[in-house]
């Protein structure tokens, strides 16, 4: 098992190519969530050359839609949604300075090149346990499109959030490894 790097956001190229599939990230600083729709905003703003609600220079969105916290707490539990839903909105973003996103499943072919291209990398984040996510997170504050609920934009300012680098830079693929890793142990 790689050990744990500790890797504080917004990333830089050379944090990017540092990294490789497989390794274990404890990620600290600022994430944005957001998912489908506020992807399909995001889109929209850079079709019609408008502002978006945040700089994506080096910045990591991670696809979660918490729920309402408790007293005395900065988010409710926040696990990661399936990832390729939002495949069609994220070679667009990468080309605009997006460093990495967190979900949960496989990419399409189309990401794992933008993410080659564009120098990015995926970070899967355990399904299932967004109560024990959330307590990595010590802030939130909704930034933009208030009006999507869960799924509005939110900023997060994490500590030690745990990750695992899905694809990197390279092209490899944990997932695809994994499931070679199994064919060879049955096969």
């Amino acid at each position: 098992m790689s050990e744990l790097k500790k890797i504080t956001t917004p990333l830089s190229g050379r944090d990017v190519s540092g990294l490789q599939s497989g390794d274990r990230i404890l990620l600290s600083g600022v994430l944005y969530t957001a998912r489908d729709a506020a992807h399909r905003r995001l889109v929209q703003c850079l079709q019609k050359g408008e502002p978006l609600p945040f700089e994506l220079p080096g910045q990591v969105i991670y696809y979660t839609g918490p729920s309402p916290a408790r007293p005395g707490r900065a988010i409710g539990s926040a696990g990661p949604t399936t990832s390729y839903r939002m495949d069609p909105y994220t070679p667009p973003l990468l080309a605009r300075g997006l460093k990495g996103t967190i979900g949960n499943g496989a990419r399409s072919p189309q990401v794992k090149e933008a993410l080659k291209e564009y120098r990015a990398v995926y970070f899967a984040a355990t399904g299932g346990a967004g109560a024990l996510l959330s307590q990595r997170i010590v802030e939130s504050e909704i930034i933009a499109y208030e009006d999507l609920g869960p799924e509005a934009i939110r900023k997060l300012l994490v500590r030690d959030f745990p990750v695992v680098v899905a694809n990197d830079i390279y092209g490899n693929d944990l997932y695809e490894q994994g499931r070679e890793k199994y064919r060879k142990r049955i096969g």
